[in-house]
C-alpha cells in the first residue's frame, strides 16, 4: 500500500473514531434529556435498599453511557452528604452492569452481517439525516431531542464502520496477530494496556468499542481480549480516582470502593481465564466476535455484582482502611455555609438533570434558614433579647453568602445542556434565591427594630403583642407553603401560599387602622406604634415574596 493510502487509512480511523466517540457523547446526552426530571427523582430512591441502589446505578449509566461518569457524579454525592457510603457501593455495583449497553449496540454492526440491509450502518445516514431535520425544523423540545438521538446513533455507527474499513487492509499483517499473541499470553500485559486506553479516553465503552472493532476484523483472539476488557473495566476507575483528588476522605472511599470492586473482579476473572485457556490453547488462540465480546463483558459485569454484592460492607470498611484518616485533620465545619458549599459539588454536573435538583435542595436550605430567622426576629421584638438579635444579624450575613455561591453555581448549570423545562426552572431558581434574599433582609429590619425597642425601653401593649403573633403565624405559614410548592411542586402548596397572602394583606390593613386607633386613644406610645407600623410592613412584604416563589412554581407545572 502507498504511503498516500497509508495516510488516508490513519486519518480515516481518527476521523472514525472521532465519530464514534461524538456520537456516542450526543446520544448519551439526548437520552439524558428525555429522562429529564425522572432522573431527580432517583435521589429519593436511593434508601438502604442496596438492590435498588444497583438497579438505579444501571439505569442511570445506561442513560447517560458512562460508567465513569456516573461514579463520578455517586463521589460528588458522597462528598455532597447526599448519599452515604453503603448507599454508593450499590450504584458503583450497578453503574459497571449498565455501561455494557454500549457494547452492545456496537455489536450490532455484526449481528447484521449475513444481510447488508440489516447492517444499522446502512440505516445511519438515514438516521443522521431524520435526526438533523428535526434539530433544524422541530420547534418542539421532545422532537429535537430525539432527533439528537438519531444524530449520535448514526454518527456512532458511521464512525465504527470508518474504523472498521481503516483497519480491514492490515488484517492480515503480522504485526497484529503477534502484538495479540503476546497479550493474549501475558494476562498482566492485557490488563495493563486496557487499563491505559481506557484511562487516555476516560471511557470504558469507547475502549471496549475500540477493541469490538478490531474484533469486527478478526484479528483479535480470545484470551487478548478476554484480558484487555477485564483492564478496561479496571481502566474506567482512573476517572473517578482523578476527579476524587482533593476531595474529603469519604469521596476518596467512594472512589476507591469503585476501583477495589473492579480490580478484584478482574483479577479473579483473570486467574480463571489464564488457568483455562492453559488447558484449552485452541480456544485461547481461537478469534472473537464483538458480540461475543459483548457477551463476556455483560456476564463479567453481572457475576461480579452477584459474587460481591454480599460483601458490600466489606468493600466500604476496606475503602476506610486504604484511605486512612490523616490525624492532623480537623473537623469540617458544620455551619449553614458549610454545608451549602459542601452540597455544590461541581462533579454533580456529570449529569445535568441531577445538578438542577441539588440547586433546588439548596435553594429550599437557604428559605428554611431564612425562616426560622424571620421568626427569631419576630421573638426579638417581643421578648427583648438582644442575643437573638446579634444571631439574626450573623445569619443574615450566611444568607447573603449562600445566595452568591448558589448564584454562581447557577450560571455554571445554566451552561450545561439542559431541557426548555430544565433551562425554565434554572431561571426561576435564579429569582427565587432572590426573593429568599430579600425575606433574609426584611429579617434583618425585624432584628433591628428590636434592638431599637431595647435602646428605647420601648414595648407594645399586650393587644399590639398579640396583633403580631396572629400576623406572624399567617406569613409564616405562607412562607412555609412556599418552600413546600418548591420541594413537592405542589399545585395545592401554591393556592395555600394564595389564600395566606391575602389573609395577610386584609389582616395588615385592620391591624393597621385598629394601630392608629390606639395610638388616638392614648393607648400605645406612638414611638412604638412607629416601629409597630414599620414591623407589620416588613411581614406584609414577606408575604408577597413567599406569592411570588409559589408563582415560579405555578409557571413549572
Amino acid at each position: 500500500m502507498t504511503i498516500t493510502g497509508n495516510i488516508s487509512n490513519v486519518f480515516g480511523f481518527l476521523g472514525g473514531l472521532g465519530m464514534f466517540l461524538y456520537g456516542m457523547n450526543i446520544m448519551a446526552d439526548g437520552m439524558q434529556k428525555t429522562a429529564g426530571g425522572k432522573m431527580s427523582q432517583f435521589l429519593g430512591m436511593l434508601t438502604n435498599n442496596r438492590f435498588m441502589a444497583v438497579c438505579l446505578g444501571a439505569l442511570i449509566t445506561a442513560i447517560i453511557q458512562s460508567s465513569g461518569a456516573t461514579t463520578v457524579m455517586v463521589v460528588g454525592f458522597v462528598s455532597a452528604g447526599i448519599l452515604n457510603l453503603s448507599q454508593a457501593v450499590g450504584v458503583i455495583m450497578g453503574a459497571n452492569i449498565g455501561t455494557t449497553i454500549t457494547a452492545w449496540i456496537v455489536s450490532l454492526s455484526q449481528l447484521g452481517s449475513a444481510m447488508e440491509v440489516m447492517k444499522p450502518v446502512f440505516y445511519a445516514p438515514l438516521l443522521i439525516g431524520i435526526g438533523a431535520l428535526m434539530i433544524l425544523f422541530s420547534k418542539k423540545q421532545k422532537y429535537h431531542t430525539v432527533g439528537e438521538i438519531l444524530v449520535g446513533l448514526g454518527l456512532l455507527f458511521m464512525g465504527l464502520e470508518f474504523m472498521s474499513d481503516s483497519i480491514s487492509p492490515y488484517t492480515d499483517a503480522p504485526v497484529f496477530s503477534k502484538a495479540f499473541e503476546i497479550l493474549g499470553s501475558n494476562p498482566f500485559l492485557g490488563m495493563l494496556i486496557g487499563a491505559l486506553v481506557t484511562a487516555l479516553l476516560q471511557s470504558s465503552s469507547a475502549s471496549v468499542g475500540i477493541l469490538q472493532t478490531l474484533a469486527l476484523n478478526g484479528v483479535v483472539t480470545t484470551n487478548a481480549a478476554i484480558y484487555i476488557t477485564l483492564g478496561q473495566n479496571i481502566g474506567s476507575c482512573v476517572t473517578a480516582m482523578i476527579s476524587s483528588m482533593g476531595g474529603s476522605r469519604t469521596a476518596k472511599r467512594a472512589a476507591v470502593m469503585h476501583l477495589s470492586f473492579n480490580v478484584i473482579g478482574s483479577l479473579l476473572f483473570g486467574i480463571i481465564g489464564f488457568v483455562l485457556f492453559m488447558a484449552y490453547p485452541a480456544m485461547a488462540a481461537s478469534e472473537i466476535t464483538a458480540v461475543e465480546i459483548s457477551m463476556f463483558h455483560t456476564v463479567f459485569n453481572l457475576v461480579n455484582t452477584a459474587l460481591l454484592f454480599p460483601f458490600a460492607d466489606q468493600l466500604v470498611k476496606l475503602s476506610g482502611v486504604l484511605v486512612k484518616e490523616k490525624e492532623e485533620e480537623e473537623p469540617e465545619e458544620d455551619t449553614e455555609e458549610a454545608v451549602a458549599l459542601k452540597h455544590l459539588d461541581e462533579r454533580i454536573f456529570e449529569s445535568p438533570a441531577f445538578a438542577v435538583e441539588t440547586a433546588a435542595l439548596e435553594v429550599i436550605h437557604m428559605g428554611l434558614i431564612t425562616l426560622a430567622n424571620v421568626k427569631r426576629g419576630i421573638q426579638a421584638i417581643i421578648s427583648g433579647n438582644l442575643e437573638e438579635v446579634e444571631e439574626v444579624y450573623r445569619v443574615k450575613k450566611t444568607v447573603d453568602r449562600m445566595e452568591r455561591m448558589l448564584t454562581e453555581y447557577l450560571i455554571k448549570i445554566n451552561n450545561l445542556s439542559l431541557t426548555e423545562y430544565q433551562i425554565q426552572v434554572v431561571n426561576d431558581l435564579f429569582y427565587s434565591i432572590s426573593d429568599i434574599k430579600r425575606v433574609a433582609a426584611h429579617g434583618e429590619n425585624l432584628a433591628e427594630a428590636a434592638q431599637y425597642m431595647v435602646e428605647h425601653k420601648l414595648k407594645f401593649s399586650d393587644t399590639g403583642v398579640e396583633d403580631l403573633r396572629e400576623i406572624s403565624r399567617e406569613v409564616f405559614k405562607s412562607f412555609e407553603y412556599a418552600i413546600e410548592a418548591r420541594r413537592t411542586c405542589n399545585m395545592e402548596m401554591v393556592r395555600k401560599v394564595s389564600q395566606y397572602e391575602d389573609q395577610v394583606d386584609s389582616l395588615e390593613e385592620d391591624l393597621r387602622e385598629k394601630h392608629i386607633g390606639r395610638l388616638s386613644s392614648g393607648v400605645c406610645v406612638p414611638s412604638a406604634g412607629v416601629v409597630f407600623l414599620d414591623v407589620i410592613s416588613n411581614l406584609e412584604r414577606i408575604s408577597d415574596h413567599a406569592y411570588n416563589l409559589a408563582g415560579y412554581i405555578k409557571n413549572e407545572l
